[in-house]
């Protein structure tokens, strides 16, 4: 698939931790390019089902109908020509193919918008977001309230189930809500154990230049 961009391609990233407002960041921006009558694309990981399977919604129910996707590839599948702007949310779920589809849309001459969680429930880098905040045009950090002492919180405490160890399980990817998890400045949040796992640099590069 090939395209002959009329204009140079962009890419925003606009991260944070949980209830920092990320989505309704995202929505704001791409109501804005709606209102100037571009031509408008939005995506989310089909897992993440809390609220609609086929709208972005925030935590303050703000919504835009969204095309589900299951891979970061499928996004390319249902590129449209003639496409504008690309939304894409909850950026954390589609992995590190996400680089090389959102590398594709900017040659495509396409505005992206990503949204997503730089950091996981153990306070680690989120792939594949450090990337993409490397390589963006424009980065903006949310802060949510810590709900233990109102201070602005960039961490994603995930809540512990009785009878288990801190965290609740050790599964990385958990969707939830408030039942899940809580925003947590530095002082109040308390990480969970990090697995020793190297990080796979080539498999980064190879994505990178998908």
């Amino acid at each position: 698939m090939s395209f002959s961009p009329s204009s140079a391609g962009s890419l925003e990233v606009i991260v944070g931790g949980m209830f920092s407002g990320k989505t309704e960041a995202l929505i704001t921006r791409l109501r804005r390019a709606l209102l100037a009558r571009q031509k408008t694309q939005i995506f989310k990981p089909v897992i993440d089902n809390r609220y609609a399977t086929h709208y972005i919604i925030s935590h303050n129910t703000l919504r835009l109908p969204t095309i589900p996707v299951g891979s970061a590839e499928e996004i390319v599948g249902h590129f449209q020509r003639g496409t504008q702007v690309v939304g894409i949310d909850e950026a954390q779920f589609l992995g590190n193919e996400l680089i090389g589809v959102c590398r594709f849309l900017i040659s495509a001459g396409c505005r992206v918008i990503v949204a997503g969680l730089d950091m996981d429930y153990r306070g680690e880098p989120f792939e594949p977001m450090p990337y993409l905040m490397a390589i963006a045009d424009e980065v903006v950090k949310q802060r949510a309230i810590c709900v233990r002492c109102g201070r602005p919180a960039l961490f994603s405490q995930r809540l512990q189930v009785p009878g288990s160890s801190c965290g609740g399980d050790d599964e990385r990817v958990k969707i939830g809500g408030a039942d899940t998890y809580e925003a947590r400045c530095r002082a109040c949040f308390v990480p969970a154990a990090v697995p020793d796992v190297p990080l796979d640099l080539d498999e980064i590069s190879r994505c990178s230049a998908g």
